[in-house]
C-alpha cells in the first residue's frame, strides 16, 4: 500500500512536458480543458496520498493507535519508510494549506479592490473605462462580467485594435477562463510539479482567447498587432488586479503573436496520442491513490481485529 501511494506523488513531475506538448499539438481550447482536468486529478490524488501517509504515521503512535482501536500492529510498511514519509507529508500539507490560504486572501483583496474600482466608474455595456495613464486591460469576472480598460490603453491603440482587444477580453469572460486560472494556481500550490503546468494553463487561456478574438474580428494579423501593441504599452505599469482576471497583455506575447501570424494548422496527427497520454496519466494516478487507500483501509480493519490476516 505504502509504495503504491508514491505513484500519485511522483506523477505530477512528468506532467509539465506533456502539458506543453498538448498545447503545441491540440487546439488551444481543447488543450486548456485537457491539461486543466488532468492537473486537477493529479493534485487531488497527490493530496490523498499525502493524507494517507500522515494517517499511517499517526497510527504508529500508541495514542492514535488506541484512538483507532487497533488491537494489532498496523502492517503498512517499515518504520524506516513510513515515519519519514509521514513527517514529510505533514510538512508538505502544511505548506500547501498555508500558501493556498495566503493566496486566497491576497487574491480576494485584489478582486474586491478591482471590483470596487470598477463599480465607481460608468459602464457602456460590459465596458468599464478607468481614467489612468497606465495602459491596462483585463476581463473582470463577477455579476455582471466586465471588461476593464484604462484611458492609457485606449490612447495606445487604434480603433480597430481596440475592437480586437475587446473581443479578446470578451472571449475570456464568455469561456469562464478565470475558473481555469484559479484552479491552476491552487493546483500549483498542491504540488511543486504542477507549477510549470499552471504556466501552460495560463498560456492556453490566452491562446484560446486569441483564436476566439481573431474569429470575431476576422483578421488574424489585426489581432496579433493589437495584442503586441497592448503588451508593449502595458509595460509602463498596471493597476492592481487578481491574477485570475485574464488580460491580453500577459503571458509570452511573442509566442502568441507568432501563432496568430501563422496560418491555422490542421489537427496534428499526434493529437489523439497526446490526449490519450493525458487521460492515462490521470487514470493511473487515480487508480493508484484509490487502490492505496483501499488497501490501507483493509490493513486498518485487520489491525482492529475485524478481519483475519
Amino acid at each position: 500500500m505504502t509504495f503504491l501511494l508514491l505513484v500519485p506523488v511522483a506523477l505530477p513531475f512528468v506532467m509539465p512536458p506533456l502539458a506543453r506538448r498538448a498545447l503545441d499539438r491540440l487546439a488551444p481550447a481543447t488543450a486548456l480543458w485537457a491539461v486543466t482536468c488532468c492537473a486537477v486529478v493529479l493534485a487531488c490524488c497527490s493530496l490523498t496520498a499525502l493524507g494517507a501517509f500522515v494517517v499511517t504515521g499517526l497510527l504508529r503512535l500508541p495514542l492514535f493507535a488506541a484512538l483507532g482501536e487497533l488491537v494489532r500492529p498496523l502492517r503498512a510498511g517499515s518504520d524506516l519508510f513510513v515515519v519519514p514519509a509521514a513527517a514529510f507529508s505533514v510538512g508538505a500539507l502544511a505548506v500547501c494549506l498555508w500558501t493556498t490560504a495566503r493566496t486566497v486572501l491576497r487574491q480576494g483583496r485584489a478582486f474586491r479592490a478591482a471590483t470596487t474600482e470598477a463599480d465607481r466608474r460608468s459602464t457602456a455595456g460590459d465596458l468599464c473605462v478607468i481614467d489612468s495613464p497606465h495602459p491596462d486591460a483585463y476581463a473582470l469576472p463577477g455579476r455582471p462580467h466586465r471588461i476593464v480598460v484604462t484611458t492609457g490603453m485606449l490612447r495606445s491603440l487604434g480603433a480597430d485594435e481596440r475592437e480586437a482587444l475587446f473581443a479578446h477580453e470578451r472571449a475570456h469572460n464568455a469561456a469562464g477562463h478565470h475558473y481555469f486560472l484559479a484552479v491552476a494556481e491552487v493546483a500549483a500550490h498542491c504540488h511543486p510539479g504542477l507549477r510549470p503546468v499552471a504556466a501552460v494553463i495560463r498560456l492556453a487561456v490566452e491562446r484560446a482567447a486569441d483564436e476566439a478574438a481573431a474569429a470575431v474580428v476576422g483578421d488574424r494579423r489585426l489581432t496579433a498587432r493589437a495584442i503586441g501593441r497592448a503588451a508593449l504599452a502595458a509595460r509602463a505599469g498596471q493597476g492592481e488586479r487578481p491574477s485570475f482576471a485574464p488580460a491580453a497583455a500577459t503571458g509570452p506575447v511573442p509566442q502568441r503573436v507568432a501563432a496568430l501570424l501563422a496560418p491555422p494548422r490542421a489537427p496534428h496527427r499526434a493529437a489523439p496520442w497526446i490526449a490519450a497520454l493525458l487521460v492515462a496519466c490521470a487514470t493511473v494516478s487515480a487508480c493508484a491513490s484509490a487502490t492505496g487507500v483501499i488497501d490501507f483501509h483493509h490493513e486498518v480493519e485487520v489491525a482492529q481485529g475485524e478481519e483475519g490476516h
